[in-house]
């Protein structure tokens, strides 16, 4: 039970990193002071720790790990083997996963999962902060 408690963890964190990553993205783009949003959507509904506490780092280009990008594919995997396993349909956790393994193959897999905005900035072929 433990396992299956941590992989729905791990799912929820990865629609939320996506999530985050979008909205700068779109916030960079629609000309926003992504500071000033940040600090804005935080206090709201949106709010998160990975909105909190990953999001600035992304400003800062700053993609130490605290979690692996490597080790949350590992993870993402193993909770779309176990959807298939009990018949259950996970789209979200499956694009992330592709977005991620995008951000691997780009060499980012031992960076902070936060790194996933590295992969969606070269989807959109642009970066979303220049430090």
């Amino acid at each position: 039970m433990g396992q299956h408690a941590k992989l729905c963890n791990q799912i929820v964190i990865a629609g939320t990193m996506v999530g985050v990553c979008e909205s700068l993205l779109y916030g960079y783009k629609a000309g926003l002071n992504l500071d000033t949003m940040l600090a804005s959507i935080s206090a709201g509904a949106a709010a998160c720790w990975t909105l909190t506490n990953l999001a600035p780092r992304i400003l800062e280009r700053n993609f130490d790990p605290g979690f692996l990008v490597d080790h949350f594919l590992k993870d993402m995997g193993i909770a779309l083997d176990e959807a298939r396993r009990m018949g259950l349909a996970l789209p979200g956790l499956a694009l992330v996963e592709q977005l991620y393994l995008a951000a691997q193959s780009h060499g980012y897999g031992k960076c902070g999962t936060h790194a996933l905005i590295l992969a969606l900035e070269r989807l959109s072929n642009m970066k979303a902060v220049t430090p």
